[in-house]
């Protein structure tokens, strides 16, 4: 009888969440710009009394270059650790007194401070983000504990057999474009940075219209403002910044073979996409849920559940400004290599020659919506999508319009997807070694 009821009560979970959801995501927006340029957002949601909070500055790996590789995660990571007012314990004692945390990190589009809190306490949460973000103390000691951290995560990564081609792929698709680099950066950049590296990249990066802050939970606007135009509003407005001129990405389409140990073999084959401003974006994202999300997948019906040939299987993208990557992967065993590749590439061409319709179609825009709708169900994640697409010009509500263009992309968008950005494709096969 339990085993009866388990799918009414995922049903049921996934229909509550969704509502919640909605109804947070559904919440007016206040959109404030101060005097200096810093925009603030503002989502009143009282679906639960807390708060979260998401300062983010345009700046990470898009922009910085291959002596600098890293510097932006380290520098928030650094950050963290020490105000000019309060050492990193007194910062976690602080913001787990008011019953949630803080946390800071630099990725690909932009870096961000973050905390949550109980809603009462809100206006102690926006100062301890805003004393990070102005008052970081970057201690020599501290330092060097969080460059010790991040070369460890370096060689981790270094050390993981998917994380290890997923990069040489980027590398395969990118070439000397800064996309090509993981956000982490490199050992011998980090090896290199020094203390006066991290101030003068803080002083360059912490500019109040490159900056913007989303709060999300129970709160009011008005007094949000006026809070962030007390924390925020001294800081100066500078001239206008030259950014230099990214290089144009080049995919290798080639194919590359790795030695590296491991047990598996992994396959990627990878392609460039448009950037999520372009009109065909969505139906590349559909196209990658068609091919590799989920058990009703092409490439895991036909790879694994026909043919017994991955013990992984799917499709990565992302949101981006720049082209983005679509990377179809398999983990397979090192004597099915071969064949797992060519199951692959015969899917990716079927997919051109077959194109996706009917319920296939309107399964594979679900699965991309219902992600979307998922991954905002918290306060957290609301700031945070407000706040990250704000910084990359989007727009605050990109999310909602973008999830209305999911709605509305049809077989043709997806076939014209498939036509223009599935060919010529660069492969990575890591082949393991004992």
């Amino acid at each position: 009888m339990i085993r009866l009821f388990l799918p009414l009560a995922a049903t049921l979970l996934a229909l509550v969440l969704t509502a919640a959801a909605s109804q947070a995501q559904d919440s007016p927006v206040a959109r404030h710009v101060l005097p200096n340029g810093l925009t603030v957002l503002v989502r009143e949601n009282d679906a639960a009394a807390v708060v979260a909070v998401s300062l983010q500055v345009r700046a990470g790996s898009r922009f910085e270059t291959e002596s600098n590789s890293g510097i932006t995660n380290f520098l928030h990571r650094a950050m963290l650790r020490g105000t000019a007012r309060r050492t990193a314990v007194q910062l976690a004692e602080s913001s787990e007194g008011i019953g949630g945390g803080l946390d800071a990190s630099g990725a690909v589009e932009a870096a961000e401070v973050r905390g949550q809190a109980l809603a009462v306490h809100w206006e102690t949460l926006l100062a301890l983000v805003a004393e990070v973000a102005l008052q970081p103390a970057l201690r020599p000691d501290e330092i060097e504990k969080e460059r010790r951290l991040l070369l460890g995560q370096i060689k981790a990564r270094a050390d993981a057999p998917f994380s290890f081609s997923f990069d040489a792929m980027l590398r395969e698709l990118y070439g000397a474009n800064p996309y090509g680099r993981h956000h982490l950066g490199s050992r011998e950049s980090i090896e290199r940075l020094t203390r006066d590296d991290l101030l003068a990249y803080y002083r360059a990066i912490y500019q109040p219209d490159r900056m913007v802050l989303a709060v999300s939970g129970e709160v009011e606007h008005k007094r949000v403002i006026k809070a962030a135009e007390r924390l925020f509003g001294r800081m100066v407005r500078p001239g206008p910044a030259s950014r230099p001129a990214l290089a144009v990405p080049e995919p290798s389409g080639e194919r590359r073979v790795i030695a590296h140990p491991a047990k598996q073999a992994q396959v990627l084959v990878g392609y460039l996409g448009p950037d999520f401003s372009d009109p065909l974006y969505p139906a590349v994202r559909v196209l990658g849920a068609a091919l590799g999300s989920g058990m009703a997948g092409r490439l895991f019906v036909e790879l694994r559940d026909r043919r017994g040939l991955a013990y992984s299987t799917g499709v990565i993208s992302q949101f981006g400004t720049g082209p983005i990557y679509f990377v179809a992967y398999v983990g397979t065993a090192p004597a099915s290599a071969a064949a797992a590749e060519a199951g692959v590439l015969h899917e990716l061409e079927r997919i051109r020659e077959a194109p996706i319709r009917g319920d296939e179609l309107e399964r594979a825009k679900a699965y991309v919506r219902g992600f979307l709708v998922m991954d905002r169900r918290t306060n957290a994640r609301l700031a945070w999508y407000m706040a990250f697409f704000e910084t990359v010009g989007a727009g605050w509500d990109y999310p909602d319009r973008y999830a209305r263009a999911l709605q509305a992309v049809t077989a043709e968008d997806v076939a014209r997807a498939a036509e223009r950005y599935l060919k010529r494709p660069s492969i990575v096969v890591l082949q393991p070694t004992r």
